[in-house]
């Protein structure tokens, strides 16, 4: 059997009629523990191959789990664990930056035109150089390039087009691509670099921006930017909780390669890289325009956006010949479809409840393309304007984009439904009373709101809060919707135990979860505060009240409290002027909210703050991290803003230092070296701050 070649069914028992039961672990050899795995592993493949490429599952989507959670369960009891296995699509551990590679050969861009003869003229410019204008016509998605490296069959890395010569290191990211193929099929060359679009569909994305809004997320704009923001975050398990697809359509580089272009994409398939379903070999031009507004017809109907036909030359040998100027290829040419402006259905509006309970009516769309951008939801603001428009459910209006970037309603041009959308009165998501505040509504459920409870477990964990890694979004809401976590103090509760029998952790990820958690248990006041989510409290705010009233006992917890006094001493905090010490009032005023922090402090000792004259010697020193320390980033983070110094996420000219651990990255180093910023190794930063009388925590 060659390399990436399928047992036959009779041989692999997974890939039609998989079992009902298996074997206990506890009965196994490690020998009949990897051969199961290997044929595990076999079998998944051709059945993501199967789902994602053909369109054709073999089993049902409850079947599919059932065997991967059981490789899960092989993999970790007899560490069997493979580079190209199924159950690394889950994500690996986030970074602190995307790094830089060079790609494998240069990913240019092509001209491009809504004019049909501008198309003709490259058509005669082609004719003119190969004496040969038969094309491949493909579609022009509308999603994010990547380049996607395979040695020996085996996926390797993957980056995004960047600049065309190098971009960022997604290969993390990529990983967790279902339609991204971790075995090629069949005999692929030893080497191959092929071309990309990752995508996010339609379909996908309407169901997902339903759930982020349903959850108090802001919805993406378009797929573009979902599949765009999504492939570029630092946790790569964020990127395999969303629906991304993938389709290739070039070979950049390969140590055996295609003749033509159709070579190319019928070779693809064989290999089990999905290719998109409208792709056609034209003789002429005009097969190649007819092709364009035919696709232009019918794009309404596809499952993925495209803003465009890309004409390419078939030959290979003619793309030589043809070259390339140091921009653009000369044997492609993108025929672009003209922007619209049309109006639109209102599908549905929700009414989404942000981290610090504000409500914001959404209205869903019956997507429609506005500028090149397709659009499938608008945010509608708040209260007054929904009865400023006088729009509802089911009424026709006209779609803008702000700025051309952010859709609105502009107006209703039909109007469908008996009346306007009567906003609700208590909050969607925990009943609590809805109250004004001018023309905005706020939940006055505080962290008694789920919506608001798991936007502040969020914040509570994210950088700007205590930085307790692994606590994004789609945890959060897991842990939330499993009832693990029904308030703040609960996240010091978890046990491993607890976590390892969620779907999608191993005890691995729990132990490191947990870990996270404790070292969370004494923050500084000031982190404390900002991790509360108070609102307009950002970490600079936070440092100042902290400085303020020094220990957490001195801030009112109490219903016997004076709240106005309270108001008051904050006005002379620096930087915090009437409505910041207003809302923080509030805050504290909320019962709910001090009940949580009460709560917390049963777990937390939040450390008091040295009010001492001189007790800032790094003032005025502005530092950027890069790279693994020897510490967590957050301790030294803390360290420096703690002794009056400001911590920054990117080099600017008015850094004084980027002090750079293990496995820097490549962009803030560089930054640094434009902007004339020295260079720190840990132990140099080390010898600084031990010059103004700051110790440096031991290494961890």
């Amino acid at each position: 059997m060659t390399e990436g070649e399928l047992e036959s069914d009779a041989e692999n028992p997974y890939l039609r009629d998989p079992p009902t039961a298996f074997t206990p672990v506890d009965e196994l050899t490690r020998e009949d523990a990897s051969a199961e795995a290997d044929r595990l592993r076999e079998a998944l493949h051709e059945h993501d191959r199967r789902y994602y490429v053909e369109a054709d599952p073999l089993i049902a989507d409850r079947t599919y789990d059932a065997l991967f959670e059981r490789l899960q369960t092989l993999e970790e009891a007899f560490d069997l664990t493979t580079a190209d296995s199924p159950t690394q699509r889950v994500g690996g551990e986030p970074v602190d930056e995307l790094a830089t590679v060079e790609h494998v050969a240069p990913m240019l861009s092509i001209d491009q035109s809504v004019e049909e003869a501008d198309v003709r003229a490259f058509d005669r410019r082609v004719r003119d150089a190969v004496g040969d204008g038969r094309y491949v016509c493909e579609p022009k998605f509308d999603g994010l390039s990547v380049e996607v490296v395979y040695d020996d069959g085996v996926f390797q890395r993957a980056a995004t087009r960047g600049d065309g010569r190098a971009g960022d290191d997604v290969t993390a990211q990529v990983r967790t691509i279902h339609a991204v193929p971790l075995r090629l099929r069949g005999d692929p060359p030893e080497t191959l670099a092929v071309r990309g679009e990752v995508y996010m569909p339609r379909d996908a994305f309407t169901q997902h921006n339903r759930e982020r809004v349903e959850a108090g997320d802001e919805p993406f704009a378009n797929p573009r930017n979902a599949a765009a923001g999504t492939l570029r975050q630092l946790d790569p398990s964020v990127v395999a909780e969303r629906p991304l697809a993938c389709f290739f359509y070039d070979v950049m580089a390969a140590s055996e390669e295609p003749e033509t272009q159709t070579e190319a994409l019928e070779r693809f398939a064989d290999w089990g890289l999905p290719v998109a379903d409208r792709v056609e070999h034209v003789d002429d031009v005009d097969e190649a325009i007819a092709y364009r507004n035919e696709l232009m017809a019918d794009r309404d109907d596809l499952n993925y956006e495209v803003d465009g036909t890309v004409i390419k030359v078939d030959s290979r040998e003619a793309r030589e010949e043809l070259g390339a100027t140091a921009r653009a290829v000369r044997w492609a040419f993108a025929y672009k479809f003209p922007a619209r402006r049309e109006a639109t259905t209102v599908e549905d509006i929700v009414v989404q409840v942000g981290r610090t309970g504000r409500l914001t009516p959404v209205a869903l769309l019956d997507p429609v393309d506005v500028g090149g951008v397709t659009v499938s939801r608008a945010t509608l603001h708040n209260p007054d304007e929904i009865t400023s428009l006088g729009v509802d459910v089911g009424d026709r209006v006209r779609v803008k984009r702000a700025g051309d970037v952010i859709p609105h309603v502009d107006e209703v041009v039909e109007k469908r439904a008996d009346g306007v959308f009567a906003f609700p009165d208590t909050c969607p998501v925990c009943d609590s009373p809805v109250e004004r505040d001018g023309p905005l509504a706020f939940c006055t459920g505080g962290l008694a709101c789920e919506a608001q409870l798991e936007r502040a477990i969020e914040h509570y964990g994210s950088r700007k809060g205590l930085d307790i890694e692994g606590l994004g979004g789609e945890r959060v809401a897991q842990l939330v919707d499993e009832g693990l976590v029904r308030g703040l103090v609960d996240l010091y509760r978890l046990s491993v135990e607890d976590l390892a029998e969620l779907a999608g952790w191993g005890e691995r990820s729990a132990e490191k979860l947990v870990g996270e958690i404790d070292e969370a248990r004494d923050p500084s006041l000031d982190d404390f505060l900002a991790a509360l989510g108070i609102p307009e409290v950002g970490a600079s705010t936070a440092r100042n009240i902290a400085r303020e009233f020094g220990s957490v006992g001195a801030l009112p917890l109490d219903d016997a409290d004076d709240f106005e006094a309270f108001e008051e001493r904050l006005q002379t905090v620096p930087d915090v002027g009437p409505t910041v010490a207003h809302h923080v009032r509030e805050f504290f005023e909320n019962h709910e909210n001090r009940a949580a922090i009460h709560a917390l402090l049963g777990e937390v000792d939040p450390r008091d703050v040295d009010v001492e004259e001189g007790a800032a010697p790094l003032e005025g020193l502005t530092f950027v991290f890069t790279g693994s320390l020897a510490v967590s980033r957050s301790k030294a983070s803390d360290l420096v803003e703690r002794n009056g110094g400001r911590v920054t996420s990117s080099v600017s000219s008015n850094t004084s230092y980027l002090v750079v651990g293990d496995s820097p990255g490549q962009n803030k180093r560089d930054d640094a070296a434009a902007n004339d910023v020295e260079e720190l190794r840990e132990a140099e930063f080390e010898r600084l701050l031990d010059g103004y009388g700051v110790a440096y925590p031991p290494a961890e």
